[in-house]
């Protein structure tokens, strides 16, 4: 079979796994231009806490869909930059909970708006018909097998 042609199976992963890491990719560049030292990886931690700040790394990983050995390394790392701290959980001192610095609340609306900026360039010439048909199709998929 040709490289070129892929079973419908394939063809679905296949697409959406190229556009998620072209994205990745795009970000990642977008953040190194605005001089952002941070990974797309990183900044996906910060987003959950952001949203919603002292997170356990147990519920970092349910909301990310991280295991985790990545997300206790991602922590360290975001650790180290001094824009997230472990605390211990008053009720369970053999849990950790996660919660921004000010620097880490510091990067919101700049990484936010890169993230926004690097969106509009990934759906340039993309009908509002067909994103939400897309998102409705992406969702159904997920359901279907969550």
């Amino acid at each position: 079979m040709p490289n070129n042609h892929f079973s419908r199976g394939e063809l679905y992963s296949f697409i959406t796994g190229l556009a998620s890491t072209a994205l990745a990719r795009r970000l990642q560049k977008n953040f190194k231009q605005e001089g952002v030292d941070i990974t797309v990886e990183q900044w996906s931690v910060l987003y959950h806490l952001w949203k919603e700040d002292g997170l356990s790394q147990q519920e970092l990983c349910n909301r990310s869909f991280r295991d985790k050995p990545s997300i206790t390394r991602l922590v360290d790392n975001l650790e180290r930059q001094r824009l997230v701290r472990r605390v211990s959980s008053r009720t369970d001192r053999r849990m950790n909970m996660i919660h921004l610095t000010e620097a880490g609340r510091e990067l919101q609306v700049l990484t936010i708006t890169l993230a926004d900026r690097t969106l509009n360039e990934a759906l340039e010439g993309v009908s509002p018909a067909d994103i939400e048909l897309c998102k409705g199709v992406l969702q159904q998929v997920y359901d279907n097998l969550k």
